[in-house]
């Protein structure tokens, strides 16, 4: 094993870390367990969740850029250009996204102010991305994650975020067809997870009968 990946273990462990608390903190179980535990707390869970996420990945953020190791490779010439591009084009992407999402919802303040109980899910619903992608974020992440100057933290990281991003959607989908049945299951028999594939989206009309569909 080489020295400057030697060098990253730890970096390499607190990201194993922290995707598992993440995904473990995600499960329907451990929500269900938190409500019986603390009444009525459903309402600020999201809220906590993401709280505790971004404070969680500060010290590995920090980890990693605080001890980058050598520079392995880096995008010149033309190569730059396409990567620049690249980047900007999951940054228009994410943006464009946004609208298809209950922010509010996402964030937990939705729930807060509306003192919402049981798991808080909203109905199914295919956004205008999502009728290409299943995880339009995951795929424009992994774009941002791969397209930066790769110093060795930052080719552990963006090995790490690919993983979690395989491993979570799997978790995440399991989570999905739990809430919304065969719906769910239709519509990732349809669409890709993260790069798009011709032939296999779906119309306008296709996705509001998805929607639709008996659980």
């Amino acid at each position: 094993m080489p020295d400057w990946l030697i060098a990253q273990l730890p970096l390499a462990a607190a990201w194993i870390g922290y995707a598992a608390l993440h995904s473990l903190l995600a499960a329907l179980g451990v929500k269900h367990v938190v409500e019986c535990r603390l009444p009525g707390s459903t309402r600020w869970y999201r809220m906590a969740y993401n709280l505790i996420a971004l404070i969680l990945l500060a010290p590995v953020l920090a980890l990693a850029y605080t001890t980058p190791g050598p520079v392995l490779w880096q995008w010149s010439g033309a190569g730059a250009w396409v990567a620049r591009a690249l980047m900007l084009a999951a940054a228009i992407g994410f943006a464009v996204s946004l609208r298809d999402y209950d922010i509010p919802a996402f964030l937990g303040l939705r729930q807060m102010r509306e003192h919402a109980h049981g798991t808080g899910e909203p109905p199914f619903h295919i956004g205008a991305l999502h009728r290409h992608l299943r995880h339009p974020w995951y795929a424009f992440g992994l774009v941002l994650a791969w397209t930066q100057t790769m110093t060795a933290a930052w080719l552990v990281s963006s090995v790490a975020i690919t993983l979690y991003f395989v491993l979570g959607s799997r978790l995440e989908e399991a989570k999905l067809i739990a809430l919304y049945g065969e719906s769910y299951r239709r519509y990732r028999a349809q669409v890709p997870a993260f790069l798009p594939v011709p032939g296999r989206s779906l119309s306008a009309e296709a996705a509001a009968a998805l929607e639709n569909f008996p659980p």
